[in-house]
């Protein structure tokens, strides 16, 4: 494909694109900053869109940013951009997350392309898919997009998945007892007025999906303790399929690369057929997180666990508009 010419339009359509990144709570963390002169792209965290409860060490604020530079690559490899990144650029600003420099010279990365109709197809499911396991092959494609972002997915067996589902279980029990660990979910969750067609972020109670009425599936209820009139209960999957996405080491450089296999892995399931739904209940504490590892498979450290099948491809969330993410410098 022909390269696009670098104006304020071509660049506003590549930040749109990145905005379509899943965050946690739908906050969104993220902020742009274009230096025509030296045809760079910024991306910078957005600590006002932190979570401190939740998140209180920012690796899901990480995580988020991360995909969403996953997107920007993506939206510039389908109009004929070169876009290499570099992370944090500079260790005396570790909120500048990473530059993207978008050059109309050298070849395009066309694996990325091919994954730019997904963007628009992807969102968070949280409803129930059908009984039935993913395929081989396609399990197999998925482990090899999460490497090629320098990170591991791991389909779990029988024993690991017993284990994560308590732990999620586990993390539940820990919400009813302290309710202040909720406060983060409430502040994010938009009901009633809050869920009109001016909302922006947050996660929306039309995109709650049913209340868990059977099955095992680990689907976090934004809705709470909190009556929705007319929200139908539904039976989910008795087995789910399960993966894990972790890294080797936790840093900040690796919660970036974590976040860019994370949408790669989205987005190739999704051209796959697949609907896709996060779960990070059980990884927001740390004991927990740390259990959810499998020892015997050399993930070191768990960031993710998706929940993958045959079902609804969900509703979209609200997006900030990219005036109120983007400076033009």
């Amino acid at each position: 494909m022909k390269a696009q010419p670098l104006d304020v339009r071509t660049v506003t359509a590549l930040v749109t694109a990145a905005t379509a990144a899943p965050s946690l709570h739908n906050t969104q963390p993220w902020h742009f900053r274009w230096h025509s002169d030296g045809r760079v792209l910024e991306l910078r965290a957005d600590l006002d869109r932190s979570l401190p409860r939740t998140d209180p060490d920012h690796r899901a604020l990480h995580l988020g940013c991360g995909a969403a530079l996953f997107n920007l690559r993506v939206a510039a490899a389908h109009s004929g951009l070169h876009a290499p990144a570099l992370l944090l650029p500079d260790p005396s600003d570790p909120y500048l997350l990473a530059t993207v420099r978008l050059a109309d010279t050298g070849p395009p990365d066309r694996d990325l392309a091919r994954l730019r109709p997904a963007l628009d197809r992807r969102h968070t499911s949280r409803h129930p898919f059908e009984d039935r396991p993913v395929p081989a092959d396609v399990q197999e494609a998925l482990r090899d997009a999460a490497a090629r972002e320098g990170a591991q997915l791991l389909f779990p067996g029988a024993w690991h998945m017993e284990a994560l589902l308590d732990q999620v279980r586990d993390a539940e029990g820990r919400d009813a007892l302290d309710p202040a660990r909720s406060e983060d979910l409430r502040q994010w969750t938009r009901m009633g007025a809050e869920a009109s067609d001016d909302a922006v972020d947050g996660v929306p109670e039309h995109a709650f999906g049913p209340r868990l009425r059977s099955g095992r599936a680990p689907v976090r209820d934004f809705a709470g303790r909190r009556h929705l009139p007319g929200r139908p209960a539904a039976a989910f999957e008795t087995t789910p399929n399960l993966a894990l996405l972790g890294t080797g080491h936790d840093r900040p450089a690796d919660w970036l690369r974590a976040g860019q296999a994370l949408e790669r892995v989205l987005l190739l399931a999704t051209l796959n057929g697949l609907a896709t739904a996060l779960s990070s209940h059980a990884l927001e504490q740390r004991d927990l997180r740390e259990l959810a590892r499998d020892p015997g498979s050399g993930m070191g450290f768990v960031h993710m666990v998706l929940r993958l099948g045959y079902g609804p491809p969900g509703t979209a969330s609200p997006r900030r508009p990219v005036r109120e993410v983007l400076d033009l410098l």
